[in-house]
């Protein structure tokens, strides 16, 4: 019979020595992510699976926030984050700096995340969109690329965290693979 791990068991970073420690070359890009409880699943999201930084855009929240708090758990002290009035300026800096930008949409050029093979050479920024309308159309045509999670059921769409969720840990589990792991570097 299997034993739960307590909280000892576990070893886990304090808050600053995870700031300090190397991260995935992971950026998350929020394109008008309305639901508080959302991003803060995305905060705790992106510190499990140790994410460079995130970018909150447009009408996206940022910390503090109770709200925010209640599902990030305080994620949002340990991942680096910044704000900026629009997801184009948040491209652009990432851009800059030399990121692959990969919008998460269902578009006509998507790759489905099953054939998508991370270049262990590249940093990737996912950019997730408004929990309605998705990724705005000019972020979409802003980006490298387009993926898509493959869907199986009568919906059309995922919940914006469970997306993340799945994106960091295919992105993260890649360079797992090439033995590239944060605890390492």
């Amino acid at each position: 019979m299997s034993r739960k791990k307590t909280m000892a068991d576990l070893g886990r970073d304090t808050t600053e020595e995870f700031r300090r420690k190397d991260k995935f070359p992971i950026a998350v890009v929020l394109d008008n992510v309305r639901s508080l409880n959302n991003i803060g699943s995305i905060f705790r999201s992106s510190d499990a699976f140790c994410v460079d930084r995130i970018c909150l855009c447009g009408i996206t929240a940022t910390p503090p926030s109770v709200e925010i708090h209640k599902t990030a758990l305080g994620a949002e002290e340990s991942v680096t984050w910044k704000y900026f009035q629009t997801t184009a300026e948040a491209l652009a800096e990432l851009k800059a700096d030399g990121w692959t930008l990969c919008a998460v949409e269902q578009a006509d050029d998507s790759i489905s995340l099953e054939h998508f093979l991370p270049n262990p050479d590249k940093k990737y920024a996912i950019v997730l969109g408004h929990e309605v309308y998705g990724v705005e159309q000019s972020v979409v045509d802003a980006c490298d690329l387009t993926l898509e999670i493959p869907q199986f059921g009568t919906k059309h769409s995922l919940n914006v965290a469970v997306t993340a969720g799945i994106l960091l840990w295919h992105l993260a589990s890649s360079r797992l693979r090439l033995s590239i792991n944060p605890s390492k570097l």
